[in-house]
């Protein structure tokens, strides 16, 4: 059988799908031979952030919505082989997270759309899928699922680390010697961010957060976001769009006796993203020595070095330092956990996700 796995990652961003291919070794180590990024067109963006909330004739939409992510990541992974100089019968499967458009496992169920059996049929490749179920099936989060497998590749006796990924939502995974792995969604990460940025700059993001360095923080703001409750619930959890979208945002500005500056705004989600962090590190990992840092809030500076005042005497920096790229970290977990299905180990954590027990994640659609 052959060990090389395409891992495609699209998440709370929506900024479009990350594809990587990867070897792995016969002990799921891995090694990343080439990446591909497909970004979303506008109208799938909107169509994504469109079904986050119940409306009108959204099983249609869903479903004609999920074809068309199948054509994008098939257009991912052609151009990634041809990219690698790869053919698809070379390859043993794609491992896809899908687009999720509603997390509800207090309800029993998540959901990550793409039509997989159409990416399978026009790929021509296995596709390994529906990660998330199986977990919340047993009881538990479906999430986060990356920690899993930082614990794998990350893990080091000599060193209290804790690897942190900044995306749309940002989530840690403390991993101590001698301690079980936790891992959990801290609050947004990149999300609120950059939506106020597109919405009042027309950039999608804010390069280096070099926009909220030059904005302060605005206290009452921040203190009405950090008295959100969610932030001071107890692990396993999870969280995303469900809770920390534009409507929550608007409805802490309108509560305020006074109107922040847009550049005050950001400074301020700036500082209530980093806060979510390090107050989860501090509270939560006593005795960390650093915090590796993926995903694309790792590039935003400003972000960086606050997440680092807010934790002296801990090394804060890019999880490049361990040997893997920060952005490729999600779609090399996939590609892990596809090689873990494909292998009949277990892909979560149950200290992470609170499920009952290990799980065998994901589902198979042959090419």
């Amino acid at each position: 059988m052959t060990d090389l796995y395409i891992g495609m990652m699209s998440g709370t961003s929506l900024d479009g799908v990350d594809a990587v291919l990867v070897r792995f070794d016969d002990a799921g180590r891995p090694q990343p031979l080439a990446d591909h990024v497909v970004p979303y067109p506008a109208d799938v963006k909107s169509a994504v952030l469109a079904l986050q909330p119940r409306g009108h004739d959204e099983l249609h939409r869903a479903e004609t919505l999920a074809n068309r992510l199948a054509e994008i990541y098939a257009q991912a992974a052609g151009e990634l082989l041809a990219k690698s100089d790869r053919h698809p019968n070379d390859i043993r499967a794609i491992a896809c997270h899908g687009q999720t458009v509603r997390h509800a496992p207090h309800d029993g169920y998540t959901v990550q759309i793409g039509n997989m059996a159409k990416l399978a049929e026009l790929s021509g490749i296995d596709v390994i899928a529906d990660f998330r179920s199986r977990d919340v099936a047993a009881g538990g989060h479906g999430a986060p699922l990356v920690p899993a497998f930082q614990q794998s590749a990350f893990s080091n006796p000599d060193e209290k680390r804790v690897i942190l990924n900044i995306g749309g939502i940002s989530n840690i995974a403390r991993l101590h010697a001698g301690q079980e792995a936790i891992g959990f969604d801290c609050g947004p990460g990149n999300m609120l961010m950059d939506a106020w940025c597109l919405r009042h700059t027309g950039q999608p993001f804010d390069d280096d957060g070099r926009w909220a360095a030059g904005g302060a923080v605005h206290a009452p703001l921040l203190a009405a976001m950090l008295a959100e409750p969610y932030l001071t619930q107890p692990p396993p959890k999870s969280t995303g769009r469900d809770l920390f979208d534009d409507e929550w945002l608007v409805g802490k500005l309108a509560a305020l006796s006074s109107a922040p500056s847009a550049q005050d705004v950001q400074a301020t989600l700036l500082a209530f993203s980093a806060r979510g962090i390090a107050d989860s590190v501090l509270e939560h990992c006593p005795g960390n020595q650093a915090v590796y840092a993926c995903g694309g809030g790792a590039r935003n500076g400003a972000l960086m070095a606050e997440i680092s005042r807010l934790l002296p005497g801990q090394q804060v920096s890019a999880i490049e330092a361990l040997g893997l790229p920060a952005q490729l970290i999600e779609a090399i977990a996939f590609a892990w956990l596809g090689w873990r299905f494909d292998h009949r180990q277990a892909g979560n954590l149950p200290s992470v996700t609170g499920a009952q027990g290990p799980r065998v994640l994901g589902a198979l659609y042959p090419r």
